[in-house]
């Protein structure tokens, strides 16, 4: 029995509607899709924005438009902004969107980051002194090496330690698995991490359960995974949501009380 957190990362930055029609691209849609994940048991939304063409966005104004959305629709939901790049952003441009949004919380990637460690140094420094809670996307033990590296150098401020495990991969396909989560928690056991986990494909519901299990928070949805197990489409990202909280209440697990 455990007792966790659960975010919902509804879209991602890279599928669209043509890959599920109930995938959230607009203000208007992400607000509702939040509101439905929330009711159906989601504490926080992982936010990705989109430009006019649909492709992934990191523009300041864009971010306050959703965020204000899903503010109105559900204000008492948690909400963390991304930094991903998708192959799109350097390093300065990651910073330039956190030092113009002062965001409450934030994802970043530490082998994103990496591609410039100065910068890398300078808006982790903004962060702590912002007051964004950082989540740090670790996809590897190769990026929980990197991360240990910038704790013991002063890089990372030691009191940033909040990480979400990928399990899988999107692009190339990796379909994730339970026993991959071993991997991540056997080469960060020495740094004290507050851990999340996500996973690519049809399992990510199995994938999920075991971090639970093993004492991790979770983030779900369609970033991550569209589809059923037997490899049907999920009617939406809340009928996902309350499936997992089922499907974990039936394994003794209970949702944890958050503030936003």
């Amino acid at each position: 029995m455990a007792r966790f957190t659960l975010m919902v990362a509804p879209n991602g930055a890279r599928r669209t509607r043509a890959d599920h029609a109930q995938l959230p691209c607009t203000p208007e849609q992400t607000a509702e899709v939040a509101a439905a994940c929330f009711a159906a048991g989601a504490q926080g939304l992982h936010l990705h924005v989109r430009d006019d063409t649909g492709r992934h966005s990191l523009d300041a104004g864009r971010y306050r438009e959703a965020i204000d959305a899903v503010r109105e629709s559900v204000p008492a939901m948690a909400v963390q902004i991304t930094t991903e790049s998708a192959c799109l952003y350097d390093v300065a441009a990651q910073f330039d969107c956190l030092k113009a949004l002062r965001p409450a919380a934030a994802s970043v990637s530490v082998r994103e980051m990496a591609r410039d460690p100065q910068l890398a140094s300078q808006a982790y420094a903004f962060c702590r002194e912002a007051g964004t809670k950082v989540q740090h996307i670790l996809y590897g033990p190769d990026c929980i090496a990197q991360l240990r590296a910038w704790y013991q150098d002063g890089t990372v401020p030691g009191s940033m330690r909040d990480a979400i495990f990928v399990l899988g991969n999107y692009n190339p396909p990796v379909l994730a698995r339970p026993e991959g989560l071993a991997v991540f928690r056997d080469a960060a056991a020495d740094l004290r991490l507050n851990w999340t986990a996500c996973a690519f494909g049809r399992n990510e519901h199995a994938c999920l359960l075991a971090a639970v299990a093993a004492g991790g928070d979770v983030r779900i949805g369609f970033e991550n995974n569209i589809e059923t197990p037997e490899g049907g489409l999920l009617a939406d990202n809340a009928a996902s949501v309350a499936a997992f909280v089922q499907a974990a209440k039936a394994q003794g697990h209970t949702l944890k009380e958050c503030r936003s």
